[in-house]
């Protein structure tokens, strides 16, 4: 069978599908993920959304049925598989990252989302205010900007001798779009804690090897890698990258640390999904997505790998592995 009439034949499946649970009363949730199929902390978090909705009452296949597209870092694919999404008229739709959301609310301006992950809402647009949302979305936010003067603390606790330190992200991707977000206070940081601040803007994985290897030429070199949906995608060339060039790198999500990356501190992405299920209960019973406050982030992790540190010649601080949530030996 061709490739083309697979996809007419599934694509035809799902809206017979559609049709019927309609008639039996189904509600329909799109989920729409920036992430691959294969990665596991992708599926960890529609794991747990699933789970959420699950202890809400929702049962999939009886009272609920899900529509899960991966977008796999592709800007293209993302914004095509929010149309799709959308086509299919679901109750609520489900995002997972910024580029997910904006494609989402490209898409309509009527079908209720919720964005489990989004770092900057009010600086890309998507709403009008964290208390008042307004309009058809809501959801949870991820980062404050103070975060950076955090990440900094700790790249310093556990390297002293760093004195220069680059910024990391895609500017497709990253939620610098309409907004500085974490920029200024990453400056401001930085010069209170006398390093120098670098920006550094990659498009595709060539540029992030240019661009590691730039930082890692100097001694004092170091790294924070952006909350960004394109750096998720390719954590695991950064992981090589900083390796090879013994760069110390903090990370925004606990799982960047889990899978290989040096130290991570940041909200609990996964448990954000759970909590997103709440707000989709209390849509599908008749809240409006634009009168529930965007809720901050309430669960944070600090999670460090003694193989990355051991890997670049580092020994980690007592006082730091005391604080960590978990300790990857």
């Amino acid at each position: 069978m061709r490739r083309r009439d697979f996809t007419v034949l599934v694509g035809g499946a799902s809206i017979a599908w559609l049709s019927h649970a309609r008639a039996q009363g189904v509600s329909r949730i799109g989920f729409l993920q920036s992430g691959s199929q294969s990665d596991g902390n992708s599926q960890r978090r529609f794991a747990a959304f699933r789970e959420g909705m699950n202890r809400l009452g929702w049962v999939d296949g009886q009272s609920v049925h899900y529509e899960v597209r991966w977008g796999a870092g592709n800007l293209e694919r993302i914004s095509a598989y929010a149309r799709e999404l959308v086509e299919m008229a679901p109750s609520v739709l489900v995002s997972n990252s910024t580029p997910a959301t904006a494609a989402l609310l490209r898409a309509t301006k009527t079908i209720p989302i919720v964005f489990a992950v989004v770092s900057d809402p009010v600086g890309d647009g998507f709403v009008a205010s964290l208390s008042r949302p307004g309009g058809n979305v809501t959801g949870f936010m991820s980062h404050f900007p103070e975060i950076v003067g955090k990440w900094l603390d700790i790249l310093k606790e556990i390297a002293p001798e760093i004195r220069r330190t680059a910024l990391i992200y895609n500017p497709k991707t990253a939620p610098f779009a309409k907004s500085e977000f974490l920029r200024p206070q990453f400056e401001l940081a930085s010069r209170r804690s006398r390093i120098e601040p670098i920006m550094l803007p990659v498009a595709n994985a060539a540029e992030i090897k240019q661009s590691i290897a730039s930082v890692g030429r100097t001694p004092g070199g170091s790294l924070v890698v952006m909350p960004d949906s394109s750096m998720n995608v390719n954590r695991q060339l950064i992981y090589e990258l900083v390796a090879s060039h013994r760069l110390p790198a903090i990370y925004p999500f606990g799982y960047f640390a889990s899978g290989g990356g040096l130290i991570a501190y940041g909200a609990d992405v996964v448990d954000h999904n759970r909590r997103a299920a709440d707000y989709v209960h209390r849509i599908l019973n008749g809240a409006r997505a634009g009168d529930l406050p965007v809720q901050a982030p309430t669960k944070f992790e600090l999670v460090i790998n003694l193989k990355a540190a051991k890997a670049i010649g580092l020994r980690v601080p007592a006082t730091l592995l005391a604080r960590a949530d978990e300790v990857i030996e």
